[in-house]
């Protein structure tokens, strides 16, 4: 069966999840957690070389002061308390957007567990925080404009390639798995440049009750599809 290389999961449904069982919000994102666990655990026994999991957008500050509290509060007993494991069982873990407007306190045990894991390679996890797809981008953009203003780089230099790996995880292998749960059916500006050629997936299951299950049916499902990147099936037959 194919594996996919690269899984991005944007982990939908912690609070209707919570809402449904009249509970706090707050309940939901905990009871999503243990799905993380699963999720990371069930990735590494399958061989996926990487997953990236949003955790929080950019847009999601707007939302109500306590919840993202509660948020914040869940970063920093994640980072107390898994951290251990994940380095345990070979997880490299790195945390993707701007971690600039996190508190300074939170922002640097961020940047310390990345330190510590990151000789591990059975299993390279992302977390995206305070990530946008387009301020991706608009990064990788600022980055080639101001080499080219040192001179350090020509205009006409600037192409896709180039683009690509000033993006975050360039090293990494590209996403052919973008999976959403929680019944809702868009992106959410999440990875836009590295989903380019995913296999796009949405499931009905709100993310606390994402299992192992949840997981191989969404793999069974790529392994089923034809990936053509702009070939005809004939071609993609005659060359596989």
């Amino acid at each position: 069966m194919s594996i996919p290389r690269h899984i991005a999961i944007v982990m939908d449904g912690n609070g209707r999840w919570a809402q449904r069982r009249h509970l706090p919000r707050k309940l939901g994102h905990r009871e999503g957690q243990k799905a993380v666990r699963a999720t990371v655990e069930h990735c590494r026994e399958r061989g996926v070389e990487s997953l990236t999991l949003f955790a929080f957008s950019s847009e999601n500050w707007s939302r109500p002061d306590e919840e993202v509290g509660a948020l914040m509060q869940l970063f920093v007993k994640a980072l107390d308390s898994e951290v251990d494991e994940l380095d345990r069982n070979g997880v490299r873990l790195n945390f993707v957007g701007d971690l600039e407007r996190f508190d300074v306190e939170l922002a640097a045990r961020m940047r310390a567990a990345m330190a510590r894991t990151a000789g591990n390679i059975a299993l390279r996890l992302n977390i995206a925080v305070n990530y946008g797809g387009r301020w991706d981008i608009a990064q990788a953009a600022r980055s080639l404009a101001a080499a080219a203003l040192r001179g350090e780089l020509a205009i006409e230099a600037i192409d896709e390639d180039l683009l690509g790996r000033h993006t975050c995880l360039a090293e990494q292998a590209p996403v052919d798995l973008f999976i959403r749960t929680g019944g809702e059916v868009r992106v959410s500006n999440f990875l836009l440049w590295q989903i380019a050629y995913a296999e796009l997936y949405f499931s009905p299951v709100l993310w606390p009750d994402f299992d192992a299950a949840a997981l191989d049916a969404a793999i069974d499902t790529f392994a089923r599809r034809e990936r053509r990147f702009g070939q005809t099936s004939a071609q993609v037959r005659a060359t596989g």
